[in-house]
């Protein structure tokens, strides 16, 4: 970073009127972390970075190796609009670095960007855009409830939809950030709702899916509401999803356009999905990253469980949407919004590039709704199934490896470890329907 740049960041930050900077980054689960230091440290967290203890945080670093760097990335700074004007705040996005100016292996950003690099030395840049559903629950004495704030459904209009407001003063403070915002509604379960932004590079989104999950939480804080991203908060019910629709550019050009090909797509298009479908196990496990995901992933409420893909049909794992031309993209509909968006999208992207590089080609696609299929003909179709457990997926990414090679030692022993600490607790803990089945009978 030249002493102009660095010059003229400063320079932008005292116009602004800023009094604090947060240095955020996240942990591998995807939680927001930051170090919020005073607006005089600022020409030395752009300079030389600012030191902080690694220990403590979820997969990063043992207490003897604890110490790491964090390196603002210039192209995030942004101020938090719902900051008092009098005491402005702003935040950089920043890289963990260790000793000797290296990246940190354990750092889900470096995952991400070493893999775009990878595909970009292939001549191709990677676009994606998720769409993250979440709730609005009503805040009880002060802790997080599963009350609706509101009973609308698809598309509703208030009154029906009480949750107007904090949708537009999440649009307004998102938008305020950078993001252009493409759409908001209410989505089809009561309190649960749906804000698209448009699509970018996949770096610049996985950044704005982590901002986007911090301003949702903290403005309905703000109306006395939680905002949860969990996969399934309440069963019999829909979950939230965070479908991402992906395409790769080249030269300029989406590469998965061709106006002469099968439906209008190009071999490498094909390639890409023969890649997810192929990985599609392993990628599970980065994608649903806890228990609570596979009570979403279950068949009758909207959530892809069968590895296939279509033009049309939304039962498919991937679905290709009708747009065509620079719009071409393919939309892998298994993620939901608990994801670390950085190892869901280099998870993704290092399956689709494994697919062009090996020239996977993928089944042929399914155009019949899968859920009304019966098991036979299902099996006769090939149609496999996504794993239905955590550990039924970790053990998937465990052999897999193309993934493996994507994410690391370091954030595989972490998943790894993750999964079986979350699967020893919850297997361990006497559940409520437990007592409600057998209390009264045994």
């Amino acid at each position: 970073m030249t002493k102009d740049v660095v010059s003229e960041m400063l320079e932008r930050i005292d116009a602004d009127l800023v009094k604090f900077l947060r240095l955020q980054f996240t942990d591998i689960q995807g939680q927001p972390k930051n170090v919020a230091i005073p607006v005089e440290q600022a020409e030395k967290a752009l300079t030389e970075g600012i030191w902080f203890d690694g220990s403590s945080i979820e997969g990063f670093a043992r207490i003897e190796e604890s110490d790491m760097l964090l390196k603002p990335d210039l192209n995030t700074y942004a101020i938090l609009p719902w900051r008092p004007a009098d005491a402005r705040v702003a935040r950089f996005i920043c890289d963990i670095y260790t000793y000797g100016n290296k990246p940190f292996e354990g750092d889900p950003r470096f995952i991400l960007k070493k893999t775009l690099a990878e595909a970009a030395q292939m001549g191709y840049k990677f676009n994606t855009g998720p769409e993250l559903e979440f709730f609005l629950f009503k805040m009880c004495n002060g802790r997080p409830s599963v009350e609706f704030q509101d009973y609308g459904g698809y598309f509703d209009l208030a009154p029906t939809d009480s949750a107007e407001n904090v949708r537009r003063d999440i649009v307004f403070a998102l938008t305020n950030m950078g993001f252009e915002i493409e759409a908001s509604h209410h989505e089809v379960a009561e309190s649960q709702h749906e804000i698209d932004f448009k699509y970018s590079d996949a770096l610049d989104t996985a950044d704005k899916v982590i901002t986007f999950k911090f301003a949702t939480k903290t403005l309905a804080l703000k109306e006395n509401l939680h905002a949860t991203f969990m996969a399934k908060p309440i069963g019999g019910i829909n979950g939230s999803g965070m479908h991402t629709h992906g395409s790769l550019m080249k030269d300029g050009k989406n590469a998965f356009y061709d106006p002469d090909g099968p439906k209008q797509l190009s071999d490498t298009c094909l390639y890409y999905i023969g890649g997810l479908l192929k990985h599609a196990r392993a990628i599970t496990r980065v994608a649903n990253p806890t228990i609570n995901s596979y009570k979403r992933l279950v068949p009758g409420y909207e959530a892809p469980v069968y590895i296939t893909w279509s033009t049309a049909n939304r039962s498919a794992l991937v679905r290709v949407p009708a747009a065509r031309g620079n719009s071409t993209r393919a939309e892998f509909r298994s993620p939901d919004p608990m994801c670390n968006p950085y190892l869901t999208f280099a998870a993704m992207l290092a399956a689709g590039m494994d697919g062009i590089k090996n020239k996977i080609m993928p089944p042929e696609s399914t155009d019949k709704n899968i859920y009304h299929l019966t098991a036979e003909e299902r099996k006769k179709m090939g149609i496999s199934m996504l794993p239905g457990s955590l550990m039924e997926a970790q053990a998937e990414l465990s052999k897999n490896t193309v993934l493996s090679k994507a994410m690391g030692s370091h954030v595989m022993e972490c998943l790894e470890s993750i999964a079986i600490m979350e699967s020893d607790a919850f297997r361990l803990t006497v559940h409520p329907w437990e007592l409600d089945r057998y209390l009264a009978t045994y």
